[in-house]
């Protein structure tokens, strides 16, 4: 009889396990489906940066985005002012399947680096975002576990597919109501803490589809570190093309 109801309450629980598991891919699914058909995007943006102290520096920066429907997405970062970084340029490629790829163009050497996948969790020109954090949101590039539901917003817990992701697990806050669009997402470190919040903020519709947002915060709990992301603008008709995101598009900028 005990081996009986051991057997039932495993069942249980599977079951319970796995539909948490099909509802966090289910809303992943939702959300990329929301945004499908952008094509591509070019943006104006301030970085902010602060130190633990409250020290505030500026950057400006371009940040160009092509929609790609069989594979993930690609972008080109490229940095104008201060003097320091001007010219500073990132571009990567998201896979749905196996790594990224990324490179790096530092106009004082006049040279294209390759980001390997070993450091990617390293922080991106002396930011709080990681390189792999400039990766598009792609479903496979996770596996799921749905956490609750409150107001209308659902929380899933995600978990990096690649074993050399600077994350064991990401918690991801979605807007039930706006598109599925990303609210907050927690980032926990290779021990399993806390190590860093990103808060999207200022929402905006566009082409009556496309939620952007206006602002996005990350927060360092660890280094007490943060970086603000302003969004100036958006651009849904820049008509961008796959020659606009390669190592020659690097150097011109």
């Amino acid at each position: 009889m005990k081996n009986v109801l051991f057997t039932v309450v495993l069942s249980l629980a599977l079951y319970t396990v796995n539909q948490a598991q099909d509802r966090g891919l289910e809303i992943a699914k939702e959300a990329e489906k929301a945004d499908l058909g952008f094509k591509s995007s070019a943006s104006n943006l301030k970085m902010v940066l602060k130190n633990k102290n409250g020290q505030v520096s500026e950057r400006a920066l371009e940040v160009r985005t092509l929609e790609l429907v069989e594979d993930g997405d690609k972008s080109l970062i490229v940095f104008s002012s201060p003097k320091d970084v001007k010219g500073t340029s990132t571009l990567t490629f998201t896979h749905k399947n196996g790594p990224d790829d990324q490179w790096l163009y530092l106009p004082s050497i006049k040279r294209v680096k390759r980001i390997s996948s070993n450091n990617k969790s390293g922080p991106f020109v002396g930011s709080e975002f990681a390189y792999e954090d400039l990766s598009s949101q792609e479903v496979e590039k996770y596996t799921y576990k749905f956490l609750k539901e409150e107001n209308n917003h659902l929380v899933v817990e995600q978990y990096p597919v690649d074993p050399k992701s600077g994350y064991t697990r990401r918690v991801v806050t979605y807007n039930k109501d706006a598109g599925f669009r990303i609210e907050t997402i927690a980032f926990y470190d290779r021990k399993n803490a806390l190590l860093k919040t990103l808060t999207y903020g200022g929402y905006k519709l566009y082409k009556k589809k496309f939620w952007r947002a206006a602002k996005l915060n990350m927060v360092n709990h660890q280094s007490k570190k943060e970086t603000v992301l302003e969004f100036l603008n958006y651009d849904f008709d820049v008509n961008l093309t796959d020659d606009d995101f390669t190592q020659n598009a690097l150097r011109r900028n």
